[in-house]
């Protein structure tokens, strides 16, 4: 009974107002808020638009204050190193396998291009050996758009003898030199992945 008179005289304390000393304090009804603030978050990375300064961050991206994933660096991935037979630019079956791990990395980042550089050994003609080095690039391009890659985003250069490997004269030097290599143009790294209790150590 103490109790509910209690709770009945915080009721009336509270609907009718209250007085301390000799004044009198109308009720002043809980305001209610009224958001002016941008809180959206388009990429749902927990950084509002405002501030976010990477506004596609990839899906569970370990990313940072300014809303940017972060990247560690991958040079594996990236390395294309083609060798050729003497006076040819057909790919060896050998080197299927690096165009299509190649291919599968510009699809997982859309973003990315590729220039493809083209060489000979200094075995013949320069202008031969230029022109053949581009058709050596061309080969590889033709590979990568076998996999679906779109040639706008690959630019192929042929240096025909221009920048050695081995200046040597033997068989082996000259093996060196006829060769196709690739660059990655935009790439940063590899997202950092954030972990989540449904992530698994690499065993």
């Amino acid at each position: 009974m103490k109790n509910r008179l209690i709770l009945t005289a915080t009721a009336l304390f509270v609907l009718s107002g209250c007085t301390v000393g000799n004044n009198q304090y109308d009720y002043i009804p809980t305001p209610v808020p009224n958001q002016v603030a941008d809180l959206t978050d388009d990429d749902s990375d927990g950084v509002i638009n405002a501030r976010d300064l990477c506004g596609s961050t990839p899906k569970g991206s370990e990313i940072s204050n300014e809303g940017c994933e972060r990247m560690v660096q991958s040079s594996d991935t990236l390395a294309m190193h083609i060798l050729f037979e003497n006076d040819s630019s057909d790919v060896l079956p050998l080197y299927n396998e690096q165009i299509r791990q190649m291919a599968e990395f510009l699809e997982l980042y859309p973003d990315t291009s590729i220039e493809i550089q083209g060489y000979a050994s200094k075995v013949g003609q320069a202008d031969y050996n230029l022109a053949l080095s581009k058709q050596r690039a061309l080969a590889v391009e033709r590979r990568l758009e076998s996999y679906g890659i779109n040639t706008d985003r690959v630019n192929v250069v042929g240096y025909g003898e221009t920048q050695l490997e081995d200046g040597g004269d033997d068989e082996i030097s000259h093996a060196r030199n006829r060769k196709v290599t690739a660059s990655v143009v935009g790439h940063k790294g590899d997202i950092v992945k954030e972990w989540t209790i449904f992530t698994r150590l690499a065993k």
